[in-house]
């Protein structure tokens, strides 16, 4: 590879359907595949990998074969192995963007967005985060639908559910929660196999009186 050649791609990640937009902005080794992707994107938004999840490509569908590879339904397209596709694969045009599903159930669908090809000195090891807006919602929470409602009992004190909901939620939940050093520790360490699990927003620090 020439010094000039690209070694990396940046790329913007966005849920569907949510707004204000839960988004984060991430640089990946152009040597990652699918498959990388999948840990990077589970780290930069805090998902706790426990669902399945599938990339949507030009009509195909690429994730880990032992479990979308065989269709589960007639007339459902088979499923490709992610690890088989390399980001340097799409080659250098831009942009070029993608779908990301995790959680079948809740079905998080994320536009996955290659914005520009970057050359970095040195050649980039992991991927990082370098910026990204809002929480992403909790795990298991229904869905888009479902997340509306959490947040409407969430800040409704006198709901039926609140106190449930909160308990549910780890005790605190701010949707405009975004932390970038450590969503950048997270994404620098997708790949490990000890990978920080963060199961609930951290609690807000007390102010000093």
């Amino acid at each position: 590879m020439r010094f000039k050649d690209p070694n990396a791609v940046e790329l913007r990640v966005a849920l569907i359907d949510i707004e204000p937009a839960i988004w984060r902005r991430l640089v990946v080794p152009r040597t990652y595949n699918l498959g990388q992707l999948h840990h990077v994107i589970q780290a930069a938004f805090g998902w706790l990998d426990y669902h399945l999840h599938q990339f949507s490509i030009g009509g195909l569908r690429y994730g880990d074969f032992e479990q979308i590879g065989e269709p589960e339904f007639v007339g459902e397209p088979r499923g490709f192995d992610e690890t088989e596709v390399r980001l340097l694969d799409f080659g250098h045009h831009v942009p070029i963007s993608f779908i990301y599903e995790y959680d079948f159930g809740d079905s998080w669908e994320h536009l996955v967005e290659l914005e520009r090809w970057v050359t970095l000195e040195p050649a980039p090891r992991v991927a990082r985060c370098i910026d990204g807006a809002r929480a992403r919602p909790p795990e298991d929470v229904g869905g888009v639908h479902g997340y509306q409602s959490f947040l409407e009992i969430m800040v409704d004190t006198r709901h039926p559910e609140h106190e449930e909901m909160k308990t549910w939620a780890g005790g605190h939940f701010d949707p405009e929660w975004f932390d970038l050093k450590t969503t950048d520790d997270d994404v620098r360490a997708a790949l490990r196999a000890n990978r920080p699990i963060r199961m609930h927003q951290p609690l807000p620090k007390r102010k000093r009186v």
